[in-house]
């Protein structure tokens, strides 16, 4: 593998499979991986029931811990492969919530700002890797993971995100960018899906640089 290759990035709607594919990767090329900070994350349970009340403070935290990790891997010797992006929180979620009137102006004017200030410090991955999803196949994935916070989601919510998303890849000019549609796919339980995906990014880190 090209030596100067230190970071990936998997970015992808909500249930599109990040996580998943992230630790799969991590296993297979022997990567560190940085997962989103789900788990312990004290709004998002909240922000689901009611999205204007807690959309500022969740996406605060999304932003600050996925700055965190940059910072990390920036410091670090390891190859990481990171699960979403500081740019999906910038360009894609926030601007989502604004645009549907879950968050105010004046709360996304002062998120656009923090991010401004922030992107000064970061550098792009050296491979973007895009899982690109259509709205069954999120909705599949997102009932059968079965998360209790994720019942919630508003279908018109994800469709949004959808388009963000790829408005933002079409855009997308920071570095190497591979895009994986996975409608077809089963990575999860199929090997020979796992192993396409493989020889994919194999072809694009060999060739970096």
């Amino acid at each position: 593998m090209n030596k100067s290759i230190k970071h990936i990035a998997i970015a992808g709607n909500i249930g599109a499979g990040k996580t998943t594919l992230t630790s799969l990767l991590a296993k297979h090329y022997n990567w560190i991986p940085e997962f989103e900070n789900v788990e312990n994350n004290p709004y998002l349970s909240d922000f689901y029931e009611d999205m204007p009340r807690w959309s500022f403070n969740l996406q605060i935290f999304f932003l600050n811990s996925r700055f965190s990790q940059l910072a990390k891997i920036k410091s670090g010797e390891e190859v990481v492969i990171q699960d979403r992006t500081i740019y999906e929180d910038a360009y894609i979620f926030a601007p989502n919530l604004h645009s549907m009137g879950l968050m105010s102006t004046r709360d996304f004017d002062n998120y656009q700002s923090l991010f401004k200030t922030m992107q000064k410090l970061i550098a792009p991955p050296d491979l973007l890797i895009y899982l690109q999803a259509s709205i069954p196949s999120l909705v599949e994935n997102i009932q059968n993971r079965a998360r209790e916070y994720e019942e919630n989601i508003r279908l018109d919510y994800l469709r949004k995100l959808n388009q963000y998303y790829e408005t933002w890849i079409e855009t997308y000019k920071n570095g190497p960018l591979l895009i994986i549609n996975i409608d077809d796919l089963d990575f999860v339980n199929k090997k020979e899906d796992l192993g396409l995906i493989i020889e994919k990014i194999d072809k694009e880190i060999n060739g970096l640089f």
